[in-house]
This record gives C-alpha cells, sequence and structure tokens, in this order.
C-alpha cells in the first residue's frame, strides 16, 4: 500500500523554511499583535487561545506511514474562554483544569482512508469527575502481515462510540472508573481472506468491550509536560452481552515520566503493555506503537514497547531533542523469546508556540526497520 519513503525534500524544505521565517521574527512584525508575545516579540498564541470565544478551527497534519499524508480539520468548542477556566480553577483548587470541550472533525490521507467524529471532555465539582465521550465513522485502509509476515491491503469501515468517566480518590492524583467502547466494522482484503485468519471470511465484526480503568497523574502541564508522570492501568473484557461478536480478556499498562535534569535538560521516558487473550479480532490486537514504524506493521496478541527521550532547550522558544525506542509483538506467530525486536531511532525541534500554556510545536524525524518518516507534533506524542 503506502510506500514508505522519506517526505519529499522541496516540500519540507518550504516548511521548514516558513516555520523560521515566522517563529524567529522575521514575519513576525506583519501578524496582528494578538498574534505575538510582547515580551520577545515572537509568534506566540497564548492570548489568542486563552482570550478565544466560539469555534476555534483547529487543522490537521497527518504523516503517518501506514496511510500516508493527510489531513483535516477540527472545530473545537470551549464552554467558556480557556483563561478564564484556567483563572477559576488555580484559584479554586491550585490546579489548572481546562474547560469543557466539544471537538467535531473529519479528516482524509492520499491512500483514501477517511474518517469523522465527534467528542466530549467534562469535569464536574472542580475536577473531582471526569467523562469522556466520542462517536466516530471510518473507512481505513492498512495492511495486514499475520503470520506469512507478507503486506496484505485490507479496508475497515465501520462506526464506533466510546463512553468514559472518572472520580478522583480522595484528594489525591488517581482518578478509577469504567470505560465503555463498541465498534461495528465490515473488514475486507481486496485479494481474498488470508490463509492465515482461521475460519470463514467475516463480514461484519462487532465489538463490546468494558474496561475499569485507573490512572495517577501528577502532570505539571496537560500539553507538553516537563515534569511529572502519568500510569494508567485498565482491565478489559468483551463479549457478546455487551454488544459485540468475539469474547476477549486485555490487559493494558502504560506509563510517562518527565524528569528535569538540570534547566536546559528534560529526560522523558515511556513503557507500554498490552496483553490479550481469547477470540480477538486481527485489527484489534495489540501493536508496536513507535515514531518510525507504521501503525499496525508489528501486531499480535501482545505488545510491548519502551521508548526515551531527551530534550534540551537551546534557548527560551526552541528546543532540541533525540530519542530512541524498541518494541516486540508476540503470541501467536512467535514466543516471546523468538520475537523479533525493533528499534527506532531519531531527533527533532519544538518552538514555544504558546508560552503561558508550556504548548510546544514541532516537527520528528524518525528511522526505523521500514525506512524514514516525519511526523508533525502539537504537545507531547505521548497520549
Amino acid at each position: 500500500m503506502f510506500p514508505h519513503k522519506s517526505p519529499g525534500k522541496n516540500a519540507l524544505r518550504a516548511l521548514l523554511c516558513a516555520i523560521s521565517l515566522v517563529c524567529t521574527g522575521s514575519l513576525a512584525q506583519w501578524l496582528p499583535v494578538r498574534l505575538t508575545d510582547p515580551g520577545d516579540g515572537m509568534l506566540d498564541l497564548s492570548e489568542h487561545l486563552l482570550e478565544h470565544r466560539g469555534i476555534l478551527p483547529v487543522p490537521i497534519v497527518i504523516t503517518e506511514p501506514a496511510v500516508g499524508y493527510g489531513g483535516g480539520l477540527v472545530g473545537i468548542f470551549f464552554d467558556k474562554p480557556l483563561g478564564d477556566a484556567l483563572k477559576t480553577s488555580l484559584g479554586e483548587t491550585g490546579k489548572a483544569v481546562p474547560p469543557n470541550i466539544t471537538a467535531v472533525g473529519a479528516l482524509g490521507t492520499e491512500n483514501g482512508t477517511r474518517g469523522a467524529f465527534i467528542g466530549h471532555r467534562h469535569t464536574w465539582q472542580a475536577d473531582r469527575y471526569r467523562y469522556l465521550g466520542a462517536l466516530g465513522k471510518v473507512d481505513a485502509r492498512l495492511d495486514y502481515y499475520g503470520l506469512l509476515n507478507k503486506a496484505r491491503a485490507y479496508q475497515l469501515d465501520g462506526v464506533g462510540l466510546m463512553q468514559q468517566l472518572q472520580a478522583r480518590a480522595g484528594e489525591t492524583d488517581w482518578f478509577f472508573g469504567p470505560r465503555y467502547a463498541w465498534l461495528k466494522v465490515n473488514p475486507a482484503f481486496g485479494d481474498g481472506w488470508p490463509a492465515d485468519l482461521d475460519g470463514r471470511p467475516l463480514r461484519e465484526v462487532r465489538i463490546g468491550r468494558l474496561s475499569l480503568v485507573g490512572s495517577h497523574d501528577t502532570r505539571d502541564n496537560i500539553f507538553t509536560p516537563t515534569d511529572g508522570h502519568f500510569v494508567e492501568a485498565e482491565l478489559v473484557a468483551a463479549s457478546p452481552q455487551l454488544g459485540g461478536t468475539s469474547s476477549y480478556q486485555q490487559v493494558n499498562l502504560r506509563g510517562f515520566d518527565w524528569i528535569p535534569m538540570g534547566k536546559p535538560f528534560i529526560l522523558a521516558l515511556r513503557g507500554d503493555v498490552q496483553t490479550s487473550r481469547g477470540d480477538i479480532p486481527f485489527f484489534a490486537k495489540p501493536f508496536v506503537n513507535l515514531r518510525g514504524i507504521p501503525a499496525v506493521r508489528y501486531q499480535d496478541n501482545n505488545a510491548a514497547v519502551a521508548e526515551v527521550e531527551l530534550w534540551w532547550q537551546a534557548t527560551p522558544r526552541w528546543s532540541l531533542l533525540g530519542f530512541t525506542g524498541a518494541g516486540r509483538a508476540w503470541g501467536r506467530r512467535d514466543t516471546f523469546s523468538q520475537a523479533e525486536t525493533v528499534s527506532t531511532v531519531g531527533a527533532g525541534f519544538r518552538y514555544l508556540i504558546a508560552r503561558k500554556l508550556g504548548l510546544h510545536a514541532g516537527i520528528d524525524f524518525a528511522t526505523g526497520p521500514e525506512g524514514r518518516a516525519f511526523y508533525i507534533q502539537v504537545g507531547s506524542p505521548w497520549r
């Protein structure tokens, strides 16, 4: 399907040039005052984001190798200006809590993948209760590798929803609650159903799964953390009684940690382990998720990844970073000891695009077993 190749040099050079001109001030003098920082005169979206009312249009730039280059647009609606919500929450709890947010968006990529969604995030009682819900439709074009380790193009056309409600445990940073997800898709292979997928071709697959989720969150910033950690554990059960066509169980553990290493350096660590058993559909199995590796390329009943990243804040606005990671998928095709360990390495840069929010944006370049890729990043790449 999508050829794993490096980005076009001319397009990438033009993008980097535009970023440099605007952010270094060469073009900042032509920007509205609201889009510059009065302290250094540089491009800064703090005031625009803090004071914005109504719907905020946000472009999406997609560079994921599994689906190709693409983009989209999201309309974000805040129930109150971001600045007012943060001031209110800081006064009540001492912690910055974003306002309630509704988002509606659509996207598409060069390989024919299309999608549309609506989502809502809500908090009550000074962030004691958190709700997250989403509804979406997708027509995804991906590759299945399976036991033969050979790319087979397939399509997933369907709809899905997710509902989650969590409550804070006392005055701690622990949150617990249920998460329900439902998905109905019609998987189709262009050249016939693969022989290594047991049974007859699946005309319709439904997944109904209920999870118990526990998380601990001490991040100093939800956009681009520089200190603290986020840890989440999820126990999953899927069954026909929950609206699906198959039964399986899954355990997901993930954690991120940001460690200041003196003023100019930040060490970031990431770990992610997913295990499953039972009749889990082939497209829903865990996979190695790393920058530099196409999504769902290395996939099996279980997957684990580890990643480390080092930031250097070269100037108050600009930062450079390097990262490396490794992952392994095992279970049906190979045992853990037999499974291939795939690794990536990369580097990138960040620009402090909204100083008052601590929001950074930039580009990462990564190299993996299939070649090179680049990623447009707004905020942390770990979510």
